[in-house]
């Protein structure tokens, strides 16, 4: 894990600074110009260094749009970086967090596509680690589709009473199982357009089932996933179909669905929302936002979160990939 001093940030600074210098320059030069030029000339000289401005940005906006995986938006950096520049970052950004988080996986505990179906809907407004620990006496008592789509509610809603909102979750829950067997056979249907017709299922929903149950490139877009591409400025967009657009334009598809675990593995271990560790940050170098946190690096290290802390993770049943690397599975509901 780094303790040093936002380097990569400070190339693109520099380059940031070289252009304003240039502006600046180009600014003072044209004062005098209005003692001896007339007004009308100097505004002419001012029309072909917009129009030339304009020429540049229009391809760099079309080839974005052939990326973009849902909306077309424009590849773009809030830095001002060019688009090269700012692909090479978040790629970059990308492979650091792969060798950080090499076991990242998705940290809801699932058997089977329907189970991670239920519980990505029940994780709402919500930890996954609760959700975890929910979720075994629910899939012991209504192992299929068919079962939960039979259940009585008020006896799922004392199950389901930890994960919070637990009555709207019941009822979505319940909704989206009878909508399994009516409509699919009691199967989880492995298309977009399929999955987000079911009740309590939206895009991000669809996008985790699709990438951790049959493979499927997509890309999550959780509040930490918002947080940090923006905070990294990869994209000024607030919108989550929008990010994910913009986002998805930045990486080849294959790469979308690690992207998510590692950018969401990262905003949730170190770059906190109200607290980020950027003094025990691996990617500082390359963070633009670097010293909105912690900079020391000893009280940084107290600030980590799950493994990187020395605490248990989120899944009661992770993968031994995980264990092997150090992780520690997270207590039964409960347990002390």
């Amino acid at each position: 894990m780094g303790e040093h001093a936002p380097e990569g940030s400070s190339k693109t600074g520099k380059s940031a600074k070289r252009t304003v210098g240039v502006t600046e320059k180009g600014s003072k030069r044209a004062a005098p110009a209005k003692k001896s030029v007339p007004a009308k000339a100097t505004a002419k000289k001012a029309v072909p260094v917009k129009s030339a401005v304009a020429k540049k940005a229009v391809p760099v906006k079309s080839a974005a749009k052939k990326a973009a995986p849902v909306k077309k938006i424009a590849v773009r950096s809030p830095a001002g970086e060019s688009p090269t520049a700012l692909v090479r970052r978040a790629r970059r950004i990308n492979r650091e967090l792969a060798e950080v988080y090499p076991y990242a996986h998705p940290e809801l505990d699932f058997e089977n596509p329907f189970q991670l179906l239920v519980a990505t809907v029940l994780s709402a407004q919500t930890t996954d680690l609760r959700v975890n620990q929910t979720t075994p006496a629910l899939f012991a008592r209504y192992p299929t589709p068919e079962d939960l789509a039979a259940a009585n509610p008020e006896e799922v809603e004392e199950i389901l009473r930890p994960c919070g909102f637990f009555r709207a979750k019941t009822r979505s829950v319940i909704g989206l199982s009878k909508a399994l067997t009516e409509d699919f056979g009691g199967e989880v249907p492995g298309r977009l357009e399929d999955l987000v017709k079911l009740p309590g299922v939206g895009r991000k929903t669809a996008f985790v089932v699709l990438g951790n149950a049959y493979g499927r490139p997509g890309i999550t877009v959780d509040t930490h996933f918002q947080r940090l591409v923006r905070r990294w400025q990869w994209t000024e967009e607030t919108d989550p179909d929008k990010i994910e657009a913009a986002v998805g334009a930045l990486f080849p598809k294959s790469d979308w669905t690690d992207l998510s675990h590692h950018v969401i593995w990262h905003g949730r271990r170190i770059c906190h929302a109200r607290k980020p560790a950027c003094g025990a940050c691996p990617i500082a170098p390359l963070c633009p936002a670097y010293g909105e946190g912690e900079t020391d690096p000893e009280k940084a290290r107290k600030l980590l979160k799950y493994e990187k802390g020395g605490f248990p993770g989120q899944r009661l049943k992770p993968p031994q990939a995980y264990l092997d690397a150090g992780g520690k599975p997270a207590p039964p509901l409960g347990a002390a």
